[in-house]
């Protein structure tokens, strides 16, 4: 997969995609992922990427020239262009396996108080918020974008299947789960997981899941 992120901001990029997973997927060649300063793409002395809203208002807005050339310059056929806005579809786990089937992403980071609106009517295939809040900029979301999509591309986890069985996959919270020693402080490892019996773990784990999401999550049933 190819990721292009176009930002204001670089170097805030650098460490989180430099690590982990995401490193990984880099040196393996499973990811392309390229980080572009919009500002490459203003051409007058200042290198100017925003102005002023008409009509008045705070703040200021990206202009359309800068972005509009930067999607024609990396953009291709199968590039899907996604902004980071207020107004966008809450990204979930559904969307990430959504996107982790697709070739070439454009990351677009929005900053101030947005984007021109003929960069949503004419560039954007889809908007996408992380959640109810307000930040300083689209580089975390991106990121976040980033991460969640990424781990979900074949042969990026070390087993495929933690992927599979994550909270959300599959429309519930993932069960609980423990690992040695087997008593801590008094507190028990459940029976069933130590059994050996893989049907009744099964069940155990698949009613454990269902349990917790009614308690935390009842939203997601």
């Amino acid at each position: 997969m190819r990721i292009d992120v176009l930002t204001l901001f670089p170097p805030m990029f650098a460490g989180p995609l430099d690590e982990s997973i995401i490193k990984r997927a880099r040196e393996t060649g499973r990811l392309d992922l390229k980080i572009h300063n919009l500002r490459d793409y203003a051409h007058n002395r200042h290198k100017t990427v925003d102005d002023r809203p008409f009509g008045g208002g705070p703040g200021m807005l990206l202009k359309p020239e800068p972005i509009f050339e930067a999607v024609e310059d990396l953009g291709r056929e199968s590039t899907r262009v996604i902004l980071f806005s207020p107004a966008g579809r809450t990204f979930n786990q559904a969307i990430a396996c959504e996107l982790a089937g697709q070739e070439h992403l454009l990351l677009i980071s929005g900053h101030y108080e947005g984007f021109d609106e003929r960069v949503r009517e004419q560039l954007a295939d889809d908007e996408l918020s992380i959640g109810d809040y307000v930040l300083t900029n689209g580089g975390l979301p991106a990121m976040v974008v980033i991460d969640a999509v990424v781990r979900l591309l074949p042969g990026v986890l070390g087993d495929q299947q933690s992927a599979q069985d994550d909270s959300f996959s599959h429309g519930l919270l993932e069960h609980p789960q423990y690992t040695r020693p087997a008593e801590f402080r008094g507190m028990k490892v459940p029976e069933v997981l130590l059994s050996g019996n893989h049907a009744e773990i099964a069940q155990w784990r698949a009613q454990q899941a269902r349990l917790r999401t009614r308690a935390r999550r009842p939203d997601l049933l």
